[in-house]
């Protein structure tokens, strides 16, 4: 008999929110942050070490794995989940960022996008339809609805017209899905930085009765602030016993202000990106290994650390790695950015289960702006 999908909320404190959701391949306990494997791989890293170090679920990417290899050829292969060796939960996002933000032309109306691949130019159509097609075939556990993503800042004009078309898409893409047992599908608050819109917008989609719900459109260029002012406005109105994933989000401090408002779900490539480009994010706040100060220095980056990258190699070694351009140099700091992030998120589970996740923040806050 499958798992059914099932969220399960264990402890609250305050507004944030400690519990698990059930899938058939497994449980994700939340808060959880998913590490992004874009092209059905986490950049840098084996899938055996993403799980090690706390990760129940990874992300890959409609866009990119509809372009290369391509949906039917993974399907051919078993799936997502053994094409890229990971057995867990893989969350798939609907395409429609990526086409926004990276196909070279496009043409977007009411049917859906026609676009140019970034890679070879090759023409496209991604629908609602296409997009929860395409998800069904890697075999993903949740599938995020189609949508269209606008950058902030934008006028409300543009942001209600992009929001109505999503409420439009959403409609199509729950109908698209099905009901295929134990896997999920997600809804997508929109609204640009308008509290009318984004109070319609998850009205709207509550009323569709989607597996969870996501809040999108955020941290695509405005303040903090404003994504901290969208997040106390639509979470409150999104089903209680339902999950809640806020996209493509964030820093170690969005994260931990995002589950005070009752988000449960995270992903974001800050922590992979930032670990190839020489940034570790640790304990004691970020470090930036491309520095000259750290050419001689012998302390590795958190002696406590459980992580051996972040415990057991010293920063100027790590600096002549990233100086030199050392492959192992982005293997090693990624490899401590994700265990640092799953860190954090076991810390604010325990924290929230002890009801003590205002002094965990503070803490933590706190620890970022010593000295490392």
């Amino acid at each position: 008999m499958t798992t059914p999908f099932a969220c399960t909320i264990h402890a609250t404190d305050g507004a944030a929110r400690a519990g698990e959701i059930s899938t058939p391949r497994g449980t994700i306990r939340t808060p959880a942050f998913m590490p992004v494997g874009t092209a059905a791989t986490v950049k840098a890293m084996y899938p055996g070490q993403v799980r090690d170090l706390g990760a129940d679920i990874v992300l890959g990417n409609t866009y990119h794995l509809m372009l290369r290899p391509g949906a039917e050829r993974v399907a051919e292969l078993g799936g997502l989940h053994k094409f890229m060796n990971w057995p867990h939960p893989i969350l798939t996002d609907s395409g429609g960022f990526q086409v926004m933000s990276l196909a070279k032309l496009r043409k977007l109306d009411e049917n859906g996008v026609t676009f140019q691949s970034h890679i070879d130019g090759s023409r496209h159509v991604l629908t609602p339809e296409r997009s929860m097609e395409i998800q069904g075939l890697l075999g993903s556990d949740i599938q995020m609805q189609f949508d269209e993503c606008v950058k902030l800042p934008c006028s409300d004009a543009e942001a209600e017209r992009a929001m109505r078309l999503s409420l439009r898409w959403a409609e199509r893409s729950r109908k698209a899905f099905g009901g295929e047992p134990g896997r999920a599908a997600f809804g997508i608050v929109q609204g640009g930085a308008s509290p009318d819109l984004r109070v319609e917008s998850a009205k709207a989609l509550s009323d569709m009765d989607f597996h969870g719900y996501a809040v999108g459109g955020l941290a695509v260029g405005e303040p903090q602030e404003v994504m901290l002012a969208m997040l106390d406005i639509v979470a409150p109105l999104l089903p209680a016993g339902k999950p809640r994933y806020l996209m493509g989000v964030g820093s170690p401090d969005d994260l931990l202000k995002s589950v005070a408002r009752g988000i449960d779900m995270f992903d974001c490539v800050m922590p992979t990106r930032a670990g190839r480009h020489g940034l570790a994010y640790t304990r004691h706040g970020r470090v930036n290994l491309r520095n000259a100060v750290h050419a001689g220095d012998p302390r590795p980056l958190d002696p406590d650390s459980a992580c051996p990258a972040a415990r057991d190699y010293s920063r100027a070694y790590l600096h002549h790695l990233v100086k030199s351009g050392e492959i192992l140099g982005m293997m090693l700091l990624t490899w401590v950015n994700l265990a640092y992030y799953q860190e954090l998120m076991a810390g604010a589970r325990a924290a929230i289960a002890a009801r003590r996740f205002g002094d965990y923040r503070a803490q933590t806050t706190a620890g970022w702006a010593g000295r490392g």
